[in-house]
Order: structure tokens, then C-alpha cells, then sequence
């Protein structure tokens, strides 16, 4: 459970991240269009992160082939490209807002798995279902202090890039 969730399903993403870095300028124009701001593609990456969440699709992704092709596709191309694809074009808000639901949804999922007397998923043990608890909760610690940090001390890139050097030559 704990394999599937914090390392197949963030690796798949990454993929998803690297594919999109190759997506051809074409592409990406008709995808600007119906992507204002990173909004669409943060929808449809949170919907998808949320379907992969649930303890009956990481189930029948074990048990299911045909769920199994389903997840090893929609992470991907829905929720990595979708996530690499929005996150230049969203705004300073939109991406506070974002890291803040991810924030807590690791808090929750954490403490479900945690306080749960009985296994989620029918594949997985019970001590599995709490250690990804655990984990959950001190990832979802761990970005707290990253962006805590971030925010007192560290520079916050709005996406602006600003000329440091006056222009060369005559003016």
C-alpha cells in the first residue's frame, strides 16, 4: 500500500512531468486555450489524484488488469503532464491554494489510514495501511515546513524574470 501510493503513483506523475516537457508548441497553444491560468488542468489533476486515492481503486488496481491500465495511463498523462502543464500559467494564489490542499489532504488521508480499526484495502495489511499513515502525516509535516520556510527566508518566484543588468550601449 505503501509502495503503490508514495512511490508508483509519484513516479508515474513524474513520468506524466516529463512527458509534457515534450509536448510540441502546437499543443500546448490548443491547450492554453481551454487551460486559463492552470485552473482546467488543476481540476482535472485533483480529480484524478482524488480517484487514485480512494482505498477501492488502489484495490481493484491489484486486482484488476484492466483498472491496472487504467491507473498506469490517466496518472500520467492526467494528473503529471496535467499538473506540468498548468503549473507555469497559474498564478501565486492558485499555486498557495493548491500546496495548501495537498497539505491537507495528506493530513487526512494520514489520519484515516491511522485511526482506522480495520484495513481499507482488502489487498493491503493493517500495519501497512498505518505505516502509510504515518508517512502521509509526515510528508504533509515535512511540506508545511518546506513552504514555512520558503516564505520567511527563501525567494518566492513569482515567474517574472527581471533584468538585473542595465542594456549595453549607447541609449
Amino acid at each position: 500500500m505503501t509502495l503503490q501510493m508514495l512511490v508508483q503513483i509519484p513516479l508515474l506523475g513524474v513520468a506524466g512531468w516529463l512527458l509534457a516537457q515534450g509536448t510540441p508548441a502546437r499543443l500546448r497553444r490548443v491547450l492554453a486555450a481551454w487551460n486559463h491560468r492552470g485552473v482546467s488542468g488543476l481540476v482535472l489533476a485533483s480529480l484524478t489524484g482524488l480517484v487514485w486515492m480512494l482505498p477501492r481503486a488502489m484495490d481493484a488496481a491489484v486486482d484488476v488488469p484492466l483498472v491496472t491500465l487504467a491507473k498506469f495511463l490517466s496518472v500520467p498523462l492526467l494528473l503529471g503532464a496535467a499538473i506540468a502543464l498548468s503549473w507555469p500559467r497559474m498564478g501565486f494564489v492558485v499555486r498557495g491554494v493548491f500546496l495548501v490542499e495537498l497539505i491537507a489532504t495528506c493530513f487526512r488521508m494520514g489520519w484515516l489510514y491511522l485511526v482506522s480499526p480495520v484495513r481499507l484495502c482488502s489487498n493491503y495489511l493493517l500495519d501497512d495501511q498505518q505505516r502509510l499513515g504515518k508517512y502521509l502525516v509526515g510528508i504533509g509535516g515535512a511540506v508545511v515546513l518546506i513552504l514555512a520556510w520558503k516564505l520567511m527566508w527563501g525567494r518566492i518566484d513569482t515567474g517574472r524574470t527581471e533584468r538585473k543588468d542595465p542594456p549595453i550601449g549607447p541609449r
